[in-house]
């Protein structure tokens, strides 16, 4: 899963949030691609090396951040790792651990966590493949790995892991379905059409 944090490297600052931008359906209004932005700005300026040319850098992202968490209720603390074109579909309520690892091409939608599970274990944070569908108030929790092309249901609750191209469903979730047809995809419009749909 650390590819696709390799390939965002590579990129620019300005590549990266034009990928986002596209990804977002070229709308940058929308409240997830300003997140995402933010996120990359920040991710972005912990490569300055001097600290005093930091210094307001970092400030003008505590800012952004705050205003990000506040005004569309989205948290994405730039200590994640986030790979290519993630798109987060709507806002509100949403919830992602620092230390959470997110790769290129997954959908976020409205009343998504992605948090720890123990008290005890406070680093502990979802891993999500590519192409991961999470479908809306969907909560990931622990340290669980979910594989490439897997769906999760709306409101389902996942305390473990979902294979590559499963469908995962219920409150604690269950793979009820898995395909490979979701791991050859190229976008999401399949993935995205089933988890809606329940």
């Amino acid at each position: 899963m650390n590819h696709s944090n390799t390939e965002t490297e590579t990129l620019t600052l300005w590549q990266q949030i034009l990928e986002d931008w596209i990804a977002h359906g070229q709308d940058w209004t929308k409240p997830g691609f300003r997140a995402v932005a933010v996120y990359r700005f920040g991710v972005w300026r912990m490569g300055i090396q001097s600290k005093l040319l930091r210094a307001p850098l970092s400030v003008l992202y505590r800012m952004l951040f705050r205003k990000v968490r506040n005004t569309y209720g989205i948290e994405l603390p730039y200590t994640a790792k986030v790979g290519r074109r993630v798109v987060i579909e709507h806002q509100s309520a949403i919830v992602i651990h620092g230390h959470c690892e997110i790769g290129d091409d997954c959908i976020i939608r409205q009343g998504v966590t992605l948090g720890n599970r123990y008290l005890e274990k406070p680093l502990e944070a979802p891993k999500l493949g590519r192409r991961v569908n999470v479908g809306a108030g969907a909560k990931i929790f622990g340290a669980v790995t979910i594989g490439d092309g897997a769906s999760i249901g709306a409101n389902a609750v996942v305390l473990q892991d979902v294979p590559a191209g499963a469908t995962a469903v219920g409150i604690p979730a269950k793979v009820i379905k898995t395909t490979t047809a979701a791991l050859s995809e190229p976008g999401l419009n399949g993935a995205s059409q089933t988890v809606e749909a329940m």
